[in-house]
């Protein structure tokens, strides 16, 4: 299939003090869009990778022709690392999850200040570029870690429902090499709602399966 840029679900300037239009702008309509248009470049004339799914692909990254498999492993990972991180930005003012999130972050963390310390720490503990995750294991159980580049969760066995990018070009404008307080503003931003849809789509579908 054709990948194309989804839309962000929310006004470029929408998160602002926190983030500014000008890297929003940027961040979506120059980097993750970049990374979309190389990786339909790669996947042209491959049939049989372009029958599956970019998750599937992604999941079985080591299945991949040689020839092309950092740049798929590089731009499909940043294509869905994105399409997730505008997923669980947003403007409702909730500082911390409810519901079944709230109960899966206490069982497996202790309770939520306990998690946010473990997050914060795998975003601010990340070598160079990455991101910090929250993350499903294949048990059902939470777990935080932080991947480098633009490696998805999914290459190890994960389903990512929370995610940071800690690029420098997610933040470099505004907080230059202040890592500290854009993942301090990230708290401000969090759609909670968001992680909640991506984390019962994800209890449905193991109950399907």
């Amino acid at each position: 299939m054709v990948y194309q840029l989804p839309r962000l679900p929310f006004k470029v300037d929408a998160l602002e003090p926190y983030i500014d239009a000008r890297t929003m702008t940027i961040h979506h309509c120059k980097h993750h869009a970049g990374y979309i248009r190389k990786l339909n470049d790669l996947l042209k004339g491959r049939p049989r990778l372009l029958a599956m799914t970019l998750e599937d692909i992604i999941a079985n990254i080591r299945s991949v022709p040689e020839d092309i498999r950092q740049q798929l492993r590089d731009n499909g990972g940043g294509h869905l690392n994105h399409s997730l991180f505008w997923q669980v930005l947003g403007t409702g003012g909730q500082d911390a999850p409810a519901g079944r999130v709230m109960e899966a972050i206490g069982a497996s963390f202790g309770d939520f200040p306990a998690f946010r310390q473990k997050f914060t720490t795998a975003a601010m503990t990340r070598f160079g570029s990455g991101w910090a995750w929250l993350c499903v294991d294949a048990d059902g159980k939470l777990e935080v870690f932080s991947t480098p580049n633009q490696d998805s969760p999914i290459m190890l066995g994960y389903r990512p429902i929370l995610g940071l990018d800690v690029w420098e070009h997610a933040y470099y404008l505004k907080y230059r090499n202040n890592r500290a307080d854009y993942v301090e503003a990230f708290w401000h931003m969090v759609n909670w709602n968001g992680v909640a849809e991506i984390y019962s789509h994800l209890q449905e579908t193991a109950r399907v399966q």
